[in-house]
């Protein structure tokens, strides 16, 4: 409309021009009103500069912090990450293959179902760790395509948290659109990959679909984010047993109640590093939910997820193996341990702490993997 009412008013004032100064050659005037247009046209385009530099988004943060927090983000890319080609490297940062943590954490309780599931069912050496294989390409896949659906739906969110602002959705690197193409990439992967699983782990591996492609939305609406996130993340712990043939839900279930209350419990430490972002951004967590009551809550949350994987060892027949009892014990001594040492008011004592369950899970999958091969060899 502003365009228009401004090229009206210059055609308005070269038409009375021409009727009324006659004394000069109508091909001059017109020359006169050719350069007036093109001038017009110059002016508007520099006012359509402007206001497209007026409308970017504007940020919480100063200039010295969006610099830092570059600067950061490029130094975190890590050997391998930084050496691809760049146009590839914004794509792997979506599927976070920098910070490899959100992998570990997905496949970890894969490895504790495949390896209870083979030997329950007697499984070779060679079949288990084809699955192990098998499960850590689709945890790497999986994981990243919700990390790609996470900054699709939080991309006005990310912008107003420091950690997030530099991830590839939220800074403008890659397209909301060209996400969305990548995201249905990796799905299609997923999907190729569970079809090579037999046919029983189908269902239930679809099944966890809905809370995938749908979990980021909670942090929206609910300050139990981390509920929605724990019953995806964790799904591997039911899935690794009909990978190795059996169907045990005993086992199979107290086995995933134990894994999802580990996952509430270290992320809500993780999103403790956030809390003062995210109270100006509107993210709600259990961090804001439960503040000062924090630890007393994981404690319980975490004496349940012992009491239900002892649980499961008994169900299955698998508690007193040497492996099982010794390797729980140092699992459940480092969660505990975890919950008393973390600073929730440290951000970097959040993250050291959220990082050393990557251990504390692999204890227990090496004390399976001890059990396992005792069975292998008819000593268990």
């Amino acid at each position: 409309m502003y365009k228009g009412m401004l090229l009206g008013s210059v055609l308005a004032k070269r038409s009375s021009m021409l009727l009324v100064n006659t004394s000069k050659p109508v091909s001059k005037l017109l020359f006169t009103s050719h350069n007036s247009f093109h001038r017009f046209n110059s002016i508007l385009t520099h006012q359509d500069k402007d206001l497209n530099k007026s409308k970017k988004k504007i940020t919480p943060f100063t200039e010295k912090q969006l610099v830092q927090a570059r600067k950061e983000r490029l130094a975190g890319l890590g050997p391998l990450v930084s050496k691809l080609p760049q146009k590839w490297i914004p794509y792997a940062e979506l599927m976070r293959l920098e910070k490899p943590v959100g992998t570990w954490l997905l496949y970890i309780p894969c490895t504790w179902s495949i390896l209870m599931g083979g030997m329950l069912t007697g499984a070779t050496i060679p079949h288990t760790l084809g699955m192990l294989g098998l499960f850590g390409i689709g945890a790497l896949i999986m994981r990243g395509a919700g990390c790609t659906i996470n900054d699709l739906f939080d991309r006005d969110l990310d912008d107003k948290v420091i950690r997030s602002v530099e991830r590839p959705v939220a800074s403008g690197r890659v397209s909301p659109k060209q996400a969305s193409l990548f995201l249905a990439g990796q799905t299609a992967v997923g999907c190729g990959i569970l079809s090579l699983l037999p046919a029983q782990c189908w269902w239930l591996g679809l099944a966890s679909l809905p809370i995938v492609f749908t979990y980021p939305l909670f942090k929206r609406f609910t300050y139990y984010p981390q509920a929605a996130l724990s019953a995806c993340f964790t799904w591997g712990a039911l899935l690794g047993f009909p990978a190795m043939g059996i169907m045990d839900w005993s086992t199979m279930i107290p086995l995933y109640l134990g894994s999802y209350l580990w996952c509430m419990t270290y992320d809500t430490i993780y999103a403790h590093q956030d809390k003062k972002f995210d109270i100006k951004a509107g993210i709600k967590s259990t961090a804001l939910a439960w503040g000062p009551k924090t630890k007393k809550i994981c404690y319980t949350l975490t004496a349940g997820q012992f009491a239900l994987y002892t649980l499961a060892g008994i169900n299955s027949g698998l508690l007193w193996g040497p492996g099982f009892i010794g390797g729980l014990s140092i699992f459940a001594y480092r969660v505990f341990t975890m919950i008393k040492k973390v600073d929730l008011d440290d951000p970097k004592s959040c993250w050291k702490e959220f990082l050393g369950n990557i251990n504390s899970g692999l204890y227990f999958t090496f004390a399976l993997c001890v059990d396992f091969i005792l069975r292998s060899m008819g000593m268990l």
